[in-house]
């Protein structure tokens, strides 16, 4: 039976031990070939918490894990984790050993942003909280942009490191990131029949909640919705912003503004018991909140409509 245990590493030294590699030329970024990694033992599967940025491309033998999300490598795709996260990988028994590998993974130390505008702007690239099932597919010419900017820094850090080498690999990770946030946008705009697919479930999820009982418990949260997607809330998030310019919690308050009137206009119910119905504790935020969408409070809301 297999046994399966969790391991924290701190430096990127650490992992290159882990995975019985050369020590790494540099101590806070290496970029490392994924053929040269020891397979995880198929008997003993570990969770490794990271203390650094991941970012890969893996193609070849074994399962991913993040959560409770599974990827297999064999498709190839781009990932993007963040420190504190949780990878499990695990290699396929029933896959023959010989089975070739390709690709890389870049790790970068915190550390190593230090003092620069990368370290304040990295926490905006919300593709660092998606899951493995919402990883970056590239197409071959995105995939050669991509290597091409890793190949940069891994000629950047072979050289002579001097005191403009940070500053030039920074550059080269932050037009990196920039790259894959403008792929994402296209990959949500052309993956079309999966992501209105998820637009059609939330209109219904939305629909379903506000008729139902689940409404008396308050408002739903971008965590509810999500969870009930099967997505992460920065992938849901994201999603709807390229294809909708708003964000989820605008549409849980445009669901709600279109439930308020149609009780306005087809009942004669109170203000009052209408915010309870929709959620609310106090009538006062549900006013507050009708007029900041319509520009009328409830009640004018319901003169003018009558």
């Amino acid at each position: 039976m297999s046994t399966h245990k969790q391991i924290r590493i701190k430096s990127i030294s650490e992992y290159h031990r882990h995975r019985e590699l050369p020590p790494p030329e540099h101590p806070l970024i290496s970029v490392i070939d994924y053929a040269q990694t020891k397979l995880p033992d198929p008997e003993n599967p570990v969770s490794i918490v990271m203390d650094y940025y991941s970012i890969a491309i893996k193609r070849g033998v074994g399962k991913m894990f993040y959560g409770q999300q599974e990827y297999d490598f064999d498709e190839g795709v781009m990932y993007f984790m963040a420190p504190g996260q949780v990878l499990r990988v695990e290699a396929n028994p029933d896959t023959d050993a010989n089975t070739p590998r390709s690709g890389w993974i870049l790790m970068i130390h915190p550390d190593f942003l230090w003092n620069t505008s990368l370290a304040r702007k990295i926490k905006k690239y919300e593709y660092f909280s998606y899951s493995v099932n919402e990883a970056l597919f590239l197409s071959e010419k995105e995939e050669a942009v991509i290597n091409n900017i890793i190949q940069n820094i891994k000629q950047e850090y072979h050289t002579n490191i001097d005191k403009f080498s940070q500053n030039i690999i920074v550059a080269q990770i932050e037009t990196l990131l920039n790259y894959a946030e403008r792929f994402y946008q296209r990959q949500f705009i052309t993956r079309k029949i999966s992501n209105h697919r998820i637009l059609d479930q939330l209109e219904k999820l939305l629909n379903d909640y506000f008729e139902g009982e689940k409404i008396t418990k308050g408002l739903p949260t971008v965590q509810y919705l999500a969870d009930s997607l099967n997505v992460s809330s920065g992938y849901l998030s994201s999603l709807l912003k390229v294809l909708t310019g708003q964000t989820t919690q605008h549409h849980i308050h445009n669901k709600l503004i279109e439930k308020a009137k149609e009780k306005l206009s087809i009942t004669e119910i109170s203000v009052s018991e209408i915010a309870y119905e929709l959620g609310f504790e106090h009538p006062q935020s549900f006013s507050k909140l009708f007029k900041s969408k319509t520009k009328l409070t409830p009640l004018e809301f319901r003169q003018a409509f009558n």
